[in-house]
């Protein structure tokens, strides 16, 4: 699934590309799973808006479209977000595109249909007009204070409390184990037993790999691409995830795999204490 980096990434992209341009026309295909609004309401309130920005919130990519409101598209485990010419053939298990002014289209492919699309209103009933926040706090600008303050009382491995989105959001798998093993730390470890110094070095070490990987295009270790379909090159920088049995390129011993919370987990048993 498309973590932080990778979210960022394709977010930017289309950002650069279609930031201004106006939605002549919304098709959508007829796989309701990929539907959080309906497909009906969801085209009407696309059609004719002009899109003024395209960023990311935690694993969501927000389109903020002139007017009220907002499309967001969650990648899901397999889906892509990709800008192409009107005369490029569509890919197979394409759910959504949507026609802009200059010929060119966005286009939402998802082989699984794990990944969702919906309109948010920002101005809701109350008339408070609160932008899509997510559930959790922004990994890149929490502070040192705010962050330590999170994982207090834990109970939970450091790692799945690096996954709950309620918490953090838009770390996952990959970018939880290459933070744990920059900053020493076991993913076992209890969260609320972390001293002030171990989750200083976490938080540091998160902040560095997130933006190393948004630097690099994010990591393609399965079916993620850029919006130009490009592949991202952080996967070569990768010192434990989907190491299990190679040697650490610190200290030489072999890096170990376990499940955690049911997800595959890799770890230096020498370098995280």
């Amino acid at each position: 699934m498309p973590e932080l980096p990778e979210v960022e990434t394709v977010a930017n992209g289309v950002h650069a590309r279609v930031r201004g341009e106006v939605i002549e026309s919304v098709w959508l295909g007829s796989k309701p799973e990929s539907f959080k609004t309906g497909a009906a309401e969801m085209a009407e309130a696309l059609t004719g808006r002009r899109i003024e920005r395209v960023y990311r919130v935690g694993k969501h990519i927000v389109f903020d479209l002139e007017g009220d409101p907002q499309w967001i598209v969650h990648l899901g485990m397999t889906g892509r977000l990709l800008v192409s010419a009107g005369s490029v053939a569509v890919p197979e298990h394409t759910h959504a595109i949507l026609r802009l002014a200059s010929g060119r289209e966005v286009r939402f492919v998802d082989p699984r249909r794990f990944g969702r699309l919906a309109v948010h209103w920002r101005t809701s009933d109350n008339g408070s007009g609160a932008g899509f926040a997510g559930s959790g706090r922004e990994p890149l600008t929490i502070s040192i204070e705010e962050f330590t303050a999170l994982f207090q009382g834990r109970k939970t491995p450091i790692k799945a409390a690096l996954l709950n989105q309620k918490l953090l959001h838009g770390v996952g798998n990959i970018y939880a184990d290459e933070s744990l093993f920059r900053a020493g730390i076991r993913p076992t470890r209890r969260a609320g037993r972390l001293n002030k110094e171990e989750l200083a070095r976490l938080h540091g070490a998160l902040q560095i790999v997130l933006r190393h990987a948004i630097e690099l295009g994010g990591s393609s270790v399965a079916d993620y691409v850029d919006a130009d379909g490009v592949r991202g090159f952080f996967q070569l920088e990768h010192r434990v995830y989907l190491r299990g049995g190679q040697p650490c390129l610190v200290c030489a011993t072999p890096i170990r795999r376990m499940v955690l919370g049911g997800r595959g987990t890799h770890y230096c048993p020498s370098c995280q204490k």
